[in-house]
Order: structure tokens, then sequence, then C-alpha cells
């Protein structure tokens, strides 16, 4: 017998609904006998008064509203076809998609992974085709997407509300808050305005648009659920503050704009949170208090520079506050400082809390690294803490983003590759993915060149460089320092920590 549910299945392609139904809920529950009616008086009854303007009148003025709210917005945005070039794996860090996030767009590198640090074999790069959306925010075309909808595009096409279609450029890209921005030529486009998303609450009525699974120009409605979400990508450095909305966004609604009731943008739809990679009632949006300088940014100079301090920080909470000497359960705690960092050499500790910056008071990590990330490398902040019960105030010069993470190959005065390695900070997580023991320090071997000094030594990717000439390193930077004092012709020899075990390896310099 087969299942209700395969009935109703069966009765939406006969187009006999109803009688179908019954009769698969009349197999659900037994056969029983319907009495026949003893009179006409009995199976009369008395028929439901209409329902008047007046009586939903509530109903129908919000209906109103939703439509003209949507008729506003829906011009505004675009539907994105994307032709992009996959990197050749072995390229980067092989990072996979997890069971518990999923990105709206197809084929291309998401913001929400969760996979493994790998170092595999190079293979050639792959042609893909991807979707997703975005929001036109000027009149001469200027358009908001995410990072991932538009990465690796060597094809970029835009197709408006009315059926027209236009190429896109791609002016400029931000893979750590996961934004973009590309333009198509014209003018008189309509456009949204940015709205300000530090004013939103909780059960605050929004609308999501987009074109999930391809079916263009769709709208949902639901509210704000939660505001200042953490970030639940592996790495750290990309910041948080996400708007949780219960308004339903699926696959292809990247970078379409999550809208007030004013018709202003204050958020771009980013992920989701699902099992199975369908909506689940959990979607998240970029607040426009990072999307406005992030913007801002990439329409002036093409690309972010964010500020850089070099700790780890975490949030304070009711359980560990009183370890701290703290009233209130605000401020970020620093849990690391990195070596030769800003931080380090402002003499930030392990244990302080920052309550603020630059006299404006942070709440909570997440908030602290928004504020350090939209700041200009170079830039001297000067961060209020609590350190043993008693505020200072410390002053920290910012260094950029990523400026640490990789170093490029060594290169001697001819300005060819001196030693072939490039190198990067032996983080936490390739720490876990390696399984270096904790006391193992120095910098991750990234890529070797071919034919250089490191690859004619047996140095892989993945290998991990402890100490030159006989010094100890304990980052990239430090490495890169002592190899780059090595007098020119001259040999150097390194211990690497591969598989297990240490072994000592001499670069011999290649000839220019």
């Amino acid at each position: 017998m087969s299942s209700w549910k395969e009935t109703l299945k069966v009765g939406f392609k006969k187009g006999v609904l109803v009688p179908l139904l019954a009769v698969a809920m009349a197999a659900s529950v037994g056969v029983y006998e319907l009495a026949k009616p003893t009179s006409a008086a009995a199976v009369a009854e008395p028929a439901p008064a209409a329902l008047d303007d007046n009586s939903v009148s509530a109903l129908l003025s919000l209906d109103q509203a939703m439509e003209t709210l949507a008729a506003r917005v829906t011009p505004a945005v675009v539907n994105i076809t994307v032709t992009s070039k996959t990197k050749a794996r072995g390229d980067d860090n092989g990072d996979q998609d997890g069971p518990a996030s999923q990105q709206f767009g197809e084929g291309n590198n998401p913001f929400g992974n969760f996979g493994p640090f790998r170092f595999g074999q190079p293979s050639r790069p792959q042609i893909e085709h991807g979707l997703g959306s975005g929001v036109i925010i000027s009149p001469d075309g200027y358009i908001i997407t995410n990072n991932h909808v538009v990465d690796g595009a060597v094809d970029v096409r835009v197709t408006m509300h009315d059926r027209r279609m236009f190429s896109a450029k791609v002016v400029g890209t931000d893979p750590l808050t996961d934004l973009a921005v590309i333009k198509i030529n014209g003018s008189g486009f309509a456009s949204l305005p940015l709205g300000d998303s530090t004013k939103l609450h909780p059960g605050q009525t929004v609308l999501a648009f987009g074109n999930p699974f391809g079916f263009r120009f769709t709208v949902t409605r639901g509210i704000v659920s939660a505001l200042n979400r953490p970030n639940p990508d592996s790495n750290r450095r990309k910041p948080g503050q996400f708007i949780q909305t219960d308004a339903a966004i699926n696959p292809g609604n990247s970078g379409g704009p999550l809208v007030n009731a004013h018709g202003e943008v204050i958020g771009i739809n980013t992920f989701l949170i699902s099992d199975n990679g369908s909506f689940s009632g959990m979607g998240f949006a970029i607040p426009t208090q990072i999307v406005r300088p992030t913007v801002a940014a990439l329409m002036r100079n093409g690309k972010v520079s964010h500020g850089y301090m070099g700790i780890g920080i975490s949030d304070v909470t009711p359980e560990n506050s009183k370890f701290f000497d703290l009233a209130k359960s605000e401020g970020a705690l620093v849990s690391q400082v990195e070596p030769d960092s800003p931080a380090a050499k402002a003499g930030l500790k392990n244990g302080d809390v920052i309550l603020g910056v630059d006299g404006k008071t942070v709440s909570d990590a997440g908030e602290l690294q928004v504020e350090v990330g939209q700041k200009q490398p170079g830039t001297t902040i000067r961060l209020n803490i609590m350190r043993n019960g008693k505020t200072e105030t410390v002053p920290v010069t910012l260094e950029a983003m990523g400026s640490r993470d990789k170093v490029a190959s060594n290169h001697g005065e001819t300005g060819k590759p001196r030693w072939g390695l490039a190198l990067g900070d032996l983080s936490s997580d390739a720490r876990q993915q390696l399984e270096a023991p904790s006391d193992i320090h120095g910098a991750v071997v990234e890529n070797v060149e071919p034919g250089s000094a490191a690859e004619n030594a047996g140095i892989q990717r993945g290998d991990v460089i402890v100490e030159v000439n006989r010094k100890p390193v304990q980052s990239a930077s430090e490495v890169q320092r002592a190899l780059s004092g090595v007098a020119q012709g001259q040999d150097a020899l390194v211990l690497v920590w591969s598989q297990g075990g240490n072994t000592y390896r001499v670069l011999h310099p290649t000839q220019g």
C-alpha cells in the first residue's frame, strides 16, 4: 500500500487531489462507514459569513505594504551568472564544504568552509558556471554581491528585472568579508540606499530578495531572528556580527539584499546553516556596518586593506569575568599574542581585557574585530584595557592583514628566485591538520617552486621549517628574515619537521 504522501503526489499529477487525498486519509486511519443522513435538515449547515474588508483590514493593510515594498525593491535586484575558473588543487588550502554550512553560490570558493588543511598534487583549473544575486546601489550601475559569487570569474553577466542583460566588470573583491563590487555600463538604473544595521532589533520585519535555485526575483518575508552572530568559519580573522533571519533564503540568494520596511539594504545575504543545503530557518547576512566601509574602499581602490593587531580574542562571559576583576561581562579577552606582532610590540599580554578602541566601547570580541579590521594599516589606535584590576591606555600601530601569512619567494639581487619557498605561519588549524606537536614552532611550507633550491633540497609542501642556520624560528616572517640575511652565494641550513620527525636540509642558492 502506498503512503499518503505518494498518493498526494499522484493526485497532483492527475489533477484530482481532493478525491485521492480523501482516500489516502481513509487508508491511514482504517476503514469506516459513513452514516446516511436521515433528513435534508440533518445535512444542511449554515453557510459561513462572508469576510468583508473591515474584518480583515489589518491583513489587507499588511499585504498592501509588503506589495508596495517589494515593488520598490525588486527593480534594483539583479541575477548574476558567472563563468569562473576554479583554482587548481594544490594552489589553495583544499577547503571543502562541511555538512553544517552551505553557501549560496554555485561552483565558487565558499565563505563558510570547514574542510581540512590539505596538501595535494596540482591539477589543471576547471571552468565552472555559477549563479548568484546582487543589488544595485547607484544609478550608474555599481552592484554589491558576494566575493564567493564572482571568485575566479572570467565572465560575469547581469540580468535585470525587466529582462535586460548586461556584461559586468568586477571592480574589486574582499575575501575576508566575502563582499565584492561589480559594475554595468549605463545610467538611470533603479538603486537602493544602504540603511543602518546598528539600529536593528530582533523581531523586526525584513525581506530577502534574490534568485534561489535560479528562480529569478524571489522575495521572502521574515524577521530579524538575532544580531551579532559570530563567524562560523575556521578562519578566525573573518569578521562576524552577522544578522540572523528566518526570511527564507536558499542557494542562489548569495549577494542579494536583506531590506527593512523602508526599503533600505541592511544586510547582504551570504550563507545559511542547514543539514541538507536548503533553508531550514537560519539564514545569515553581512550587516551594513561592515558592508558600507568595505564597498566604499572597493569602489575607490578596487581592494581593501584591513588593520591587524596579531592577537587571539574571546568574549568576556559571566563565568570568566570574575577572574579578571571585571564588574560586567563586556569586552574582548586577549588569549594569545603573536610574536613580533603589533600587539606584542605594544606590550599587550594574555589576560588583558580590551574594553574600548579610540574612546568607543566594545562589548565583545566580534565588535572589536570589526572595529580594528576597518582601520587602515599604519593607523595608531588607542586601546582601553583592564589589566590586573587597573585600566590602562595602550597605543597600537596596526599592520596590514595578511602581511605575515604568506611570505613570497626570497629573491636575490637579480630578482630571480633565490630559495623558491612560499611560507605561512603555523596556525592552530594548520597544526591540527598536519598533526604537528605543540612544541613544534616555525613556518609551514605552502609552495615549492620547481627547480628551486628548496625543491633540490627535498623540501615539500606541508613541511615545517623550525630552524635556519641553527637558530630557532617562530613564524614565517622570522624564516624570511633569516634566509634574507644569508650572504649572496652562501648555503643555508634549515631544520625541517616532516611527518613526525626532524631532518636537516642544505639549501644551495640557484644560479641566476
